[in-house]
Order: C-alpha cells, then sequence, then structure tokens
C-alpha cells in the first residue's frame, strides 16, 4: 500500500505554500509514472500514425485530429497508472497533470474552428463560385462530335462487374482460382484509343492473403465497354502487383504515400495502366485554396508504379502539358468535379442570393457518367435548378485530367426520368436502364441506355430524346434501336438523317450480346442463349432421362435429353451455359445442344 503524499503547493489563492487550498494526493513514484507516461504516448502516437495516416499540414483537419488522440492518450495513461481506478482520491492529481494536454486539445479546437469559420462558403462564396471555370459559351451540336457507336460505351460499373467476375477464372491457368476476388473499384479509361473500365484484385480472405502477400496480386482486370469483353491480364511471375489500395501494413498504398509524402493531403487513389499495359496508381496531391480548410482542388499528382512502388511527384502544370504523361486519364476525382461545379452553380451570385432569391441558382443532377472525348475521358451530368423539379436546363461536360468545363443549355428530361420512362417500356422483363450517357446523334441531344436483366446481363439499349422526353425506344441491338429512334422522332416532326446501315457495320463487330430470349421470332428459325442456370429439373420420358434448364433472365423451360448433350448431367445451379435452341411458343422450348 503506497504511503499517502500529500502536495500542499500550488497556493492559487495568494495565501502561500501549505496553505492547504489547493492540497492533493500525489501517488508513490510520481515522477517515474510521469516518465512511463511520456514513453507510452510517444508509442501511442506511433502507432496512431501508423494507421490513421494524417498528413502533417496545417490545412488538414486529420493532423489537429490526430494531435488531440495524442494527448488523450497522455491524459489516459497519467490516469492509469496513478491507480485512479481504484483510488479515485488521486483524481486531483490528475486533473492537474491534464491541465496542459487539455490546454493543448483547446487550442486545437480554436484553430479548427477559426478555420472553419474562415474557410466558411458563408463569407467566401466569390471565391467558391470560381474554384472551376464553366465556359458557357458553346452550343452542343457544334462541340459534341455526332456519335460513334464504336466508341459508346455500353455498360455501367454493376455490369462491368458481372463480366469481371467471370474473366476471374482463368486464374486457374496459374493455380490460384478462388484466391482473389474483385476489388470492386473501377477506373473507366481510354485505352489504345477504347473506353474499357481497368480493376485490381483483392484477397478473398485474411489466409489468402497470408498465403499470396509475399507474391502479390498476379494481375488486373479490364472490362470493353463497347465489346462487353473481359480479360484478366496476368502479369509475369516477380512482377505482380505488390502495392494496391487492398494489401495490408507497408505494401498498403495509403501507408507507402504517407511515409514518403509526409505532408501530402491526398485524394483517393485509382488504378490505371499506361498504352503499354503498365499497372499504375494515380495519387491525386490536394490542397485548400479559401481560407484554411476550403476549396479543395488538386494541385499535383503522384504516380505509383504498381508492381515496385516506385513514386514520382508532378505538379499540376506539368501533369497536364508533359506529354509523356498524357495516357493519364482521370486526375480530378468526379466527387471533387461535382462538388466544385456545385459551388459555382450555387455562389456565383453570392451567398445570400444561394439562400433566398435564388436566381441563377442552379446545382448537377443526382448522378454522373463518363464520355471518351479527344482521347481524353470527361465527366458528364445534368445541370437541373435548385427547385427540385423532374427537369434539367443544361449539362455540363468537365475533362477528368485537365478539369476544362462546359455548360450547355439544353432543357429537357432528368436522367433518372429518361431511365425510368426506357425501363417503362420493357417493364414486362423487369430489365433495369444503366445511368445514361448523352450521346450527339445528328444534332439532336440523346440519352442512351444499356438495359440489363437481373444478372447485370445487357439485354437491349434504349434511346431516350433529352428536349422531348416522350420519345422512347428500345431494340435489340444499337442499330435496332436507333432506326426506331429515327423513325419515332419523324413521327414527331424531327427529321434527322442516320446511316443506319454504318451503325450496323460498327456495331456487328463489337456485339456480344444474344437475342432477348422472350422475343417474338419465327417459328422455324434457331437462336441461342447464354446465361447462369437458376433451376435445373429432371424427367425420365420414353426410358431416357431429360433435362428442363432455366436461365436467368428467360421465363421458358429448355428441354435436352442427356444423350444428346451429356455433359447436361453434371451441370448445376450457377453454372454458365450456352442453349442451342428451337424458338416456339409455350413455358418449354426444345434444346438443340448445351454448352458450358
Amino acid at each position: 500500500m503506497d504511503p499517502i503524499q500529500v502536495d500542499f503547493t500550488g497556493g492559487s489563492s495568494g495565501k502561500g505554500k501549505g496553505s492547504g487550498k489547493d492540497a492533493y494526493l500525489v501517488p508513490q513514484k510520481a515522477g517515474l509514472k510521469t516518465v512511463l507516461s511520456l514513453i507510452g504516448t510517444v508509442l501511442g502516437a506511433v502507432i496512431a500514425y501508423y494507421f490513421m495516416l494524417p498528413p502533417m499540414n496545417f490545412k488538414s483537419t486529420q493532423m489537429y485530429l490526430f494531435f488531440g488522440v495524442v494527448a488523450l492518450i497522455y491524459v489516459a495513461l497519467q490516469a492509469l497508472l496513478s491507480g485512479i481506478l481504484a483510488k479515485p482520491e488521486y483524481g486531483a492529481y490528475v486533473k492537474k497533470k491534464a491541465l496542459i494536454p487539455g490546454a493543448i486539445i483547446l487550442l486545437l479546437a480554436v484553430i479548427v474552428g477559426i478555420g472553419m469559420v474562415i474557410s466558411s462558403v458563408v463569407f467566401r462564396a466569390g471565391s467558391y463560385s470560381r474554384i472551376i471555370d464553366v465556359d458557357e459559351s458553346k452550343t452542343f451540336v457544334s462541340d459534341v462530335a455526332e456519335a460513334n457507336f464504336q466508341s459508346v460505351p455500353v455498360l455501367d460499373d454493376a455490369a462491368a462487374a458481372a463480366l469481371a467476375n467471370r474473366a476471374l477464372g482463368d486464374l486457374s491457368s496459374i493455380n490460384k482460382v478462388s484466391q482473389f476476388e474483385l476489388s470492386g473499384k473501377f477506373t473507366q479509361i481510354n485505352y489504345k484509343n477504347a473506353p474499357v473500365r481497368v480493376t485490381t484484385l483483392a484477397y478473398g480472405d485474411i489466409f489468402k492473403w497470408f498465403k499470396n502477400t509475399s507474391t502479390g496480386f498476379p494481375g488486373y482486370i479490364v472490362v470493353d465497354m463497347v465489346t462487353q469483353k473481359a480479360d484478366l491480364v496476368l502479369l509475369e511471375e516477380g512482377s505482380y502487383i505488390r502495392y494496391s489500395t487492398e494489401e495490408h501494413f507497408g505494401k498498403f498504398l495509403m501507408r507507402h504515400l504517407r511515409f514518403k509524402y509526409p505532408t501530402c493531403i491526398f485524394d483517393t487513389p485509382h488504378f490505371e495502366i499506361d498504352e503499354n499495359g503498365e499497372p499504375f496508381w494515380i495519387c491525386p496531391v490536394l490542397d485548400k485554396t479559401i481560407g484554411l480548410f476550403g476549396g479543395t482542388d488538386v494541385k499535383g499528382v503522384v504516380l505509383v508504379n504498381a508492381i515496385t512502388g516506385e513514386s514520382t511527384q508532378y505538379s499540376i502544370d506539368e501533369a497536364k502539358s508533359n506529354a509523356s504523361l498524357q495516357w493519364i486519364d482521370v486526375i480530378y476525382s468526379n466527387p471533387l468535379l461535382v462538388e466544385q461545379y456545385n459551388y459555382h452553380g450555387k455562389y456565383s451570385g453570392g451567398f445570400i442570393n444561394s439562400i433566398i432569391v435564388q436566381d441563377g441558382v442552379k446545382v448537377a443532377t443526382e448522378g454522373s457518367n463518363f464520355l471518351a472525348m479527344n482521347d481524353d475521358v470527361y465527366m458528364y451530368t445534368g445541370v437541373t435548378s435548385v427547385s427540385g423539379d423532374q427537369a434539367i436546363i443544361g449539362f455540363v461536360l468537365v475533362n477528368m485530367r485537365t478539369k476544362e468545363a462546359n455548360f450547355y443549355e439544353v432543357s429537357g428530361a432528368k436522367e433518372y426520368s429518361a431511365a425510368s420512362s426506357a425501363e417503362g417500356v420493357v417493364q414486362d422483363y423487369g430489365y433495369l436502364a444503366t445511368f445514361p450517357i448523352l450521346l450527339n446523334i445528328s444534332g439532336q441531344p440523346t440519352y442512351f441506355m444499356s438495359l440489363k436483366d437481373t444478372a447485370n446481363l445487357v439485354k437491349r439499349y434504349a434511346m431516350v430524346n433529352v428536349q422531348n422526353y416522350q420519345v422512347v425506344v428500345t431494340g435489340d441491338t444499337i442499330a435496332e434501336c436507333t432506326e426506331a429512334y429515327v423513325a419515332k422522332l419523324k413521327q414527331n416532326n424531327i427529321i434527322i438523317k442516320v446511316d443506319i446501315d454504318e451503325i450496323k457495320e460498327a456495331t456487328d463487330n463489337n456485339s456480344t450480346e444474344t437475342e432477348t430470349p422472350d422475343a417474338p421470332v419465327a417459328d422455324d428459325s434457331t437462336k441461342t442463349i447464354k446465361g447462369e442456370i437458376t433451376d435445373i429439373r429432371t424427367a425420365v420420358m420414353n426410358g431416357e432421362s431429360v433435362y428442363f434448364l432455366r436461365i436467368q433472365g428467360s421465363k421458358k423451360y429448355f428441354k435436352i435429353a442427356a444423350s444428346d448433350a451429356q455433359e447436361v448431367i453434371i451441370l448445376n445451379v450457377g453454372d454458365e451455359v450456352t442453349v442451342t435452341y428451337e424458338t416456339g411458343s409455350g413455358a418449354i422450348l426444345s434444346a438443340k445442344d448445351v454448352q458450358a
């Protein structure tokens, strides 16, 4: 049991030492415990830094939070080592030891508070409105080239992921099947003049991480947004991806960056490949351009080789102008560009106007998509008034590499309203529309969408006229959809000229789609359907085993005898198959062939 020690110093009342007014109990070996608390605080700070990874930058609120956590660690250790849990009478001693850390926390809070105030849009609305320069002088017809269906993306993230998951089966060629899964983070880029989405791999679970982390990820996946082809690109053994957002410890990308660039504020890194297929992480470096914490913008970029971890930092001007870096497609993230445009749309007339009068106040619509133009990737989003109606007053295109932004004044339906219209045409099938892509079809601003089944496989296509959203058509092919669109416009006294044969030629080489199985077709034709098996039933007919397969997206069963396709015996629900069948009416159709 510690002997009771009493500190009679302090004299805050002015009566001198020993007055007893500020007396408090002091634990035994208080000096040693203070030293141990300091050592523990340093150790705790190192651990906290390792996991929090705060930038040592006065413009980052994470830095202030980190130092606040360190101060709390010291107070917690002093309380623990003093034995206050067993002896509450040491509370006054701990309270005195917490004065300096408390003052530090208060100072940090004051700095953050002042920083928030001087960065507030209430006082700096004009600065926020100018954070992005938007050119409103251009016209849609003259500035946006007519749609080239050889480069129009037909997939969204979910559809790309469905195709990418199937490409994982190629890991069996290196005996790595079931070891990895998709990271779930796609980046749309232009690769060899084609719009593609790329993604890295992730470990299946912690045990698979233990097994494979020494070598890394064996490759990445490229999904062609036009042909709907997904490829697993395998790297040479010994040159696997070792630095990733899916890794841990020293190879975790953000930790790797933080230790090399301790003062940089990073936006979320994303994955890209150069024209040679070399994998890189693009890591935008952010700056706060308004006050202390406001006006987030990109001031540079760090390129990290995903295989070696080697990195190079470039200023934003160099990243835009250096010819050797032109393969980079995304420097400004989609959320950042939407945020900056909303600042421009809301506050160009001042803060008071944005709240009360709202003259000229406009914001981006709920969603966005990407367009490939001039070997760059552009973010597209509609622009609407703040009144909350279902119409757009225009749309904005922003180059995701240079931040060049153009607004085009076009009135019409919001994207989700157009998507709902397209889904209504195929409601019997239950297809869902992808987020619309804006196309110029012979001078007509047009929403283009793919229609997907529940397995995220593209089944049809839809077009909706932006200005006259009663013009809604669908088709089994892009050419068929375009032809129907031209005819529908003609019915509404809008005459456009489109070379359907040219579109057929352009899309026939790219298309991987199969005809919708439930669409009316001639009885004497033979069709093919590809998809996952959702149900299998068997029966013995005339002494022979007959299998009935139902395929994802179809309401019919396809009947085939085991003697006609022996492989059907070993199929299971969830297997992907290609069924060649004779068309006709009824709930059961006769299959001619089944291939896994």
